[in-house]
């Protein structure tokens, strides 16, 4: 690392800009980045790599370096964290930084207590203490804290994944079959692939290999009709569009516009025909009434915690609470009942999140299936299995990152009877 004073008055403003969490973290490192237009692309990632470190352990920061300021815990951050040495920082230190910055790397080393290795609040920790021992939960979190692989899905209506690696490894860009995903392809490090011919014609998107395999769960076919009922920006559509070979008629819904609208740039560049994004004001919508029991298959990828997404999205274990919690719950069941009512007889419906809450996931499931007796749990191995995938988590797909190199992700198949 390249490092000089510039660069850390830099580093504080943005750790001042994003660690107060008023909005999602992405979006206030992009607004910092945006109302500096100076800084380089280089430091542009050193300054996210700090911040998106000092999210991942805000806990040990807290721990090792007090309620530091923006500047405090920047320097810590590359100290603690980022294994800079003091030596490399020392010009640019005011007063007893030097020694407290010293202090706090010897207390980094130190043992910790489970709340500190976990680096989860104390909420999350009691729900999932409910469901794993202390071994599983400290494997889980460690996963979590890894930072996530690029993922990509292989537009099968475009390209086949044998041309796509061999493509992407005759540019120099070390990519990989993933294990379980008969489309997905994983890259070394992070190249910038949206620059990529591959991405710019559409023969590639950016999609992690969890997200692709829900996809499959569902398994549209060509000529069905299908619904996606929560669409948001639509990386589940396009991959449900391409299963389908861009024949049948695939809706996307969601309430929100702005959603809707990153979707549209994905699916000119998908070359799909058959997908038709719609927006509905609410699970109640006239749109969504006049297709009811007229849908082969329906998948619901519910609002939720997001906290099975930690490796990319860090803040999200510090921005919910339990009451966010609860609330998105009444909002799934909501979802699920009112998505079941468009599947027709010997249809499919599949409800996922990519939460790692029971809450938010079995309960969830449960509940459904208790309350509608016209449909009935399928094994999320046996349909994967169909589909030539051989990955069996039991009756439900549930997909962790230190399992199975995915972000986390609950996936369940309920089918109508006929």
């Amino acid at each position: 690392m390249r490092l000089s004073r510039p660069l850390l008055d830099a580093c504080t403003a943005a750790f001042a800009a994003v660690m107060p969490l008023a909005q999602p973290a992405d979006a206030a490192l992009s607004a910092f980045f945006r109302s500096h237009p100076k800084i380089g692309q280089r430091d542009r990632g050193l300054i996210a790599d700090s911040v998106y470190a000092a999210l991942r352990r805000r806990r040990l920061l807290e721990r090792v370096a007090g309620a530091a300021s923006p500047r405090r815990a920047a320097l810590a951050t590359w100290a603690v964290l980022l294994g800079v040495n003091l030596r490399e920082i020392e010009p640019w230190l005011r007063g007893d930084e030097a020694e407290w910055l010293a202090a706090a790397k010897r207390d980094a080393h130190a043992p910790q207590p489970l709340e500190i290795e976990t680096e989860l609040p104390d909420w999350v920790i009691g729900r999932l203490r409910a469901r794993m021992d202390e071994g599983a939960l400290l494997e889980l979190a460690k996963g979590l804290l890894l930072a996530a692989p690029l993922d990509l899905r292989v537009n099968l209506v475009k390209s086949s994944r044998e041309a796509a690696l061999e493509r992407l490894a005759r540019d120099g860009l070390e990519p990989a079959a993933t294990p379980y995903s008969p489309e997905g392809v994983r890259l070394a490090g992070r190249p910038p692939i949206n620059r990529h011919p591959l991405f710019l014609e559409g023969a590639v998107e950016i999609q992690d290999e969890g997200s692709q395999l829900l996809c499959h769960l569902l398994a549209p076919k060509r000529g069905e009709m299908v619904v996606d009922f929560c669409a948001g920006a639509g990386g589940k559509t396009l991959a449900l569009g391409a299963l389908m070979r861009s024949t049948g008629r695939l809706y996307a819904f969601d309430i929100s516009p702005k959603r809707l609208a990153g979707l549209k740039p994905r699916l000119a560049r998908s070359g799909l025909s058959n997908v038709h994004p719609q927006r509905i004001e609410g699970a109640n919508d006239a749109r969504v009434k006049r297709l009811a029991g007229k849908i082969d298959r329906v998948l619901v990828d519910a609002p939720c915690s997001g906290l099975g997404t930690l490796r990319r999205n860090p803040d999200m274990k510090w921005r919910q609470t339990p009451r966010d919690v609860a609330e998105l719950v009444e909002k799934q069941k909501s979802l699920l009942a009112a998505a079941a009512r468009l599947v027709k007889p010997g249809g499919r419906l599949v409800y996922a999140t990519c939460s790692i809450l029971e809450e938010e996931n079995r309960v969830i499931a449960e509940s459904f299936l208790a309350d509608h007796p016209q449909f009935a749990l399928q094994s999320a191995a046996e349909v994967l299995k169909k589909e030539r995938i051989e990955l069996d988590t039991g009756p439900y797909l549930e997909l962790w990152p230190h399992r199975h190199g995915t972000d986390g992700f609950f996936g369940a198949v309920f089918g109508r009877a006929t």
